[in-house]
Order: C-alpha cells, then structure tokens, then sequence
C-alpha cells in the first residue's frame, strides 16, 4: 500500500492529476477507486491472502507448541525403554508428532524394519496436512503480478483510445489510463511480495518440526532396536 500511495504521488504530478490534501484513508478509497474494475480481482487475491495467512499461522503454531511437548516426553519414556506408557501417550494425542509415533510404536513387535516403513508412510500423511494451504499462497504470489500486468495492458489501452478519440496527444488524456496502469502493477506485486514472504515462512515452519519429529522417531527406533537386540541375547 506504501508502494501505490507513492506511485500515486508521482501522477499527481502530472497536469490535470492534481488533488486536494487528503488523509491516509481517503488517499486509500481514492486509489481503490481508480484502479477500475481490476481492484475486484486483486481486492479478492489480498482478503483470501490474508485469511490463508492467519489460518495458517495460528495453526502452525498449535501445532509445533504441542507437538514439541509430546515429543519431549516420549522421548523421556523411550529413553526408558518404557514402551507400552509411550504407545499409550500417542495414542491419547492427536497430533503430527503424536500420529507418526503411534504409527511406528503400534508396530513394535513387528520389528524395526516395519516400524520405520510406517513412520514413513505416516510422514508423508502428516506432511500433507501440514503443507494445507501453502499451494493458495503460492498461487496468489504468482497471480498477483499477472492480475497487475493486465490491469496494465488494459490501462494503456485506455490511454491509446482517448489518443485515438481525440486525436491528438495531451497528458490530460493520457493520465487517466497510465494512472490505471501503474496502480494496478503496484497493487500485484504489493500483494505477491507479503504471500511469499509468509509461504517461505510457513516452510520453514514445517520444515523445523519436521526435522523434530525426525529426531524423535529416530530415537524410538534406537530404543526399540536395543530392545530387540537384548531379546536376541536372553534367548541365546
């Protein structure tokens, strides 16, 4: 928005473009305004951004803060070799972490190998939900400057047919659909530079508590495989 008031003063400066002092607000209806029908589009990109990016903020963060804390403690009961109280605890929680432990843990006596093939698939599972949402993001950062590169074809073609209307070529004529052009490329990219920001973001996000639970199901495979292995040196 800082972006379009700039550009907005810039074409204030051309002849004809003046416009009285205004506030903030009313520079933002103003501008909303003559951006034509494209605001409608691009307004559209913007809310749906903004709903995604809370959305999915707040549930990113529910879900690292508790899965973080059943990590913690399964990983304290592994450590234990304290299976059947760890298989319990996932099984009451639902959550990513929880679901892709109970996933391997459920399958403890089938052996490691079993036990990994299943964290595996409920990895993938888990991953998927956790990405929801993101493909939107990554829409709207490419959408967004598509949108604006259209409102500034149809700007130019604005200003061309007053040229062609009038015959001759004077800044008042032009001004209008040159305004058009220009504010509907700021509000695009105005639009897609905060939706990557925040996709990157939310990558990272679950890239982190990927790698967290990765750590854990590594444990617990660590655990059940000792596990094992003192079974194989008692019954030998």
């Amino acid at each position: 928005m800082v972006g379009l008031m700039n550009i907005y003063g810039a074409l204030l400066q051309l002849p004809g473009m003046d416009q009285p002092e205004m506030t903030w607000q009313e520079q933002t209806a103003f501008v909303w305004d003559q951006m034509g029908f494209m605001r409608w589009p691009l307004g559209a990109c913007l809310v749906i951004g903004i709903i995604v990016i809370i959305w999915k903020f707040f549930s990113l963060w529910m879900k690292s803060a508790s899965t973080r804390k059943l990590l913690k403690e399964v990983d304290a009961l592994l450590s234990e070799q304290r299976i059947d109280e760890a298989l319990d605890m996932t099984r009451e929680v639902s959550n990513t972490g929880a679901n892709i432990l109970y996933a391997g843990l459920e399958r403890h006596e089938e052996g490691t190998e079993r036990v990994m093939k299943a964290i595996e698939n409920q990895g993938l599972i888990e991953l998927s939900r956790l990405e929801k949402g993101l493909v939107v993001l990554a829409t709207l950062a490419n959408v967004g400057p598509l949108l604006g590169f259209l409102g500034t074809v149809i700007g130019m073609i604005i200003a061309f047919q007053s040229i062609e209307a009038a015959g001759e070529v004077e800044a008042t004529l032009v001004a209008g659909g040159i305004k058009v052009a220009l504010l509907t490329t700021a509000a695009g990219l105005a639009i897609a530079i905060p939706m990557s920001i925040f996709h990157n973001y939310f990558v990272s996000r679950i890239d982190g508590l990927v790698i967290d639970v990765e750590e854990s199901a590594q444990k617990m495979i660590d655990a059940l495989h000792a596990i094992e292995r003192g079974r194989q040196t008692a019954a030998s």
